[in-house]
């Protein structure tokens, strides 16, 4: 089963976003990954381990719906990497990881069941018609 990795990438000053969480998507050589700004509100867990090691994290959304930018592929080192990065492009680290299993997948939707303890549910990438970098993020947790 391909995996998948959620980092928080605590960015410096200055850079060209403020920090923020990675959700990186195993497919084939590379990690396919989109930044969000904010976490769905159901993902509150991975929130909370995130506060504990960087206080002003944004707060989750106040629904299961986020905005997502797709950003280049990444190397599938990122599954287990944590620490400072190279250009100081600041630090990740872990917030959950797991595996998933590609349900559909179109151009401009991709719907993955992910399955880790806390992050276990249904997850649909949409493109936005505007940018072809912008998504949008629905979680739907499995009950």
């Amino acid at each position: 089963m391909p995996r998948f990795v959620l980092l928080y990438h605590d960015c410096p000053p200055n850079y060209e976003r403020p920090s923020h969480w990675d959700l990186m998507l195993e497919s084939g050589d590379a990690l396919r990954t989109w930044a969000l700004d904010r976490l769905p509100r159901g993902w509150s867990a991975a929130r909370a381990r995130t506060a504990a090691s960087f206080s002003d994290c944004p707060a989750t959304a106040d629904d299961d719906s986020v905005p997502a930018v797709q950003l280049g592929d990444h190397r599938r080192d990122y599954l287990e990497l944590e620490g400072p990065l190279s250009g100081n492009r600041g630090a990740v680290q872990r917030m959950n990881s797991g595996t998933y299993h590609s349900q559909s997948e179109s151009p401009d939707v991709w719907r993955v069941a992910l399955s880790s303890g806390e992050l276990s549910g249904l997850v649909t990438l949409s493109r936005s018609n505007s940018d072809n970098s912008r998504w949008v993020l629905e979680y739907c947790p499995i009950v």
